[in-house]
């Protein structure tokens, strides 16, 4: 049985930007399927928020509480996805947070090879196994919209970010291939970078209570990003008015990149 209406894919939704996503893609009548992975906890609250939101607005909301960097769950998750009659998904947003924050130079504790490779393949890579198991199961296809998010610490120094910078400019270039090679498939493919954006992920960065002192003083507005800004663009870019934007890097930060 077919379901019918909007449907988005947050893989990566249970808290900060992706979960923000989810309240305002709900809020606007989209239904969502949820990838995260969360401990009995996490589960728990994720489903009372889930619940709260389909009684508010309606929606569909399914949850899959799994390993999304693993293909053969990924696979398995895709599949079940297309057999519960979901056709295919208007937006696609990867907001996957998982790498190791360690210095690449130290004399204590410092990344190693496997942690790179860890946090390259869940943070950057990954997105082209979700991307290639969704086509195949024709969940991706003409209007749909693939969203990735990455951050400024490509550009500039954050103390012991170095996997996930790595891992971030994978994703972004990945991300402006797949712009050219979804085109023909009449499916874009952009890049946010939030300005620095108050998560649980921004707080397990080393020097976090620095980062955001100084990110409020040198953003023109005077305060950080919130994922509730970000949330706000990611559905503008879900719109149909947004198809011929692709491939681009869209700051989301009050100009917080110009200082």
């Amino acid at each position: 049985m077919e379901l019918n209406g909007k449907h988005a894919l947050i893989i990566g939704g249970s808290s900060g930007i992706g979960l923000a996503t989810v309240k305002k893609l709900a809020s606007h009548g989209c239904n969502l399927v949820i990838i995260h992975r969360d401990r009995k906890q996490g589960v728990l609250d994720l489903e009372e928020i889930c619940s709260n939101l389909k009684n508010q607005f309606g929606v569909q909301i399914e949850n899959f509480n799994i390993d999304a960097t693993n293909p053969e769950k990924i696979n398995e998750c895709v599949q079940t996805i297309k057999e519960s009659g979901i056709s295919n998904f208007d937006t696609v947003l990867h907001a996957v947070s998982r790498g190791n924050l360690k210095p690449f130079v130290s004399e204590g504790p410092k990344l190693t090879p496997q942690d790179l490779a860890l946090t390259i393949e869940a943070m950057g890579t990954n997105l082209q196994v979700w991307t290639n198991e969704l086509l195949e199961r024709k969940l991706l296809t003409n209007g749909s919209k693939v969203l990735t998010l990455t951050s400024e610490g490509n550009d500039k120094f954050w103390p012991g970010y170095g996997a996930v910078a790595l891992a971030k400019s994978t994703l972004e270039t990945l991300s402006k291939y797949l712009a050219i090679e979804l085109a023909p498939h009449g499916i874009t493919a952009n890049i946010i970078q939030a300005g620095v954006t108050d998560t649980p992920s921004l707080r397990l960065i080393p020097g976090s209570d620095k980062l955001i002192e100084e990110s409020k003083q040198r953003n023109p507005f005077k305060r950080l990003t919130t994922p509730e800004d970000v949330a706000n663009t990611i559905y503008l870019l879900s719109q149909p008015e947004a198809n011929w934007i692709n491939g681009a890097l869209i700051h989301v930060d009050g100009g917080e990149h110009l200082i």
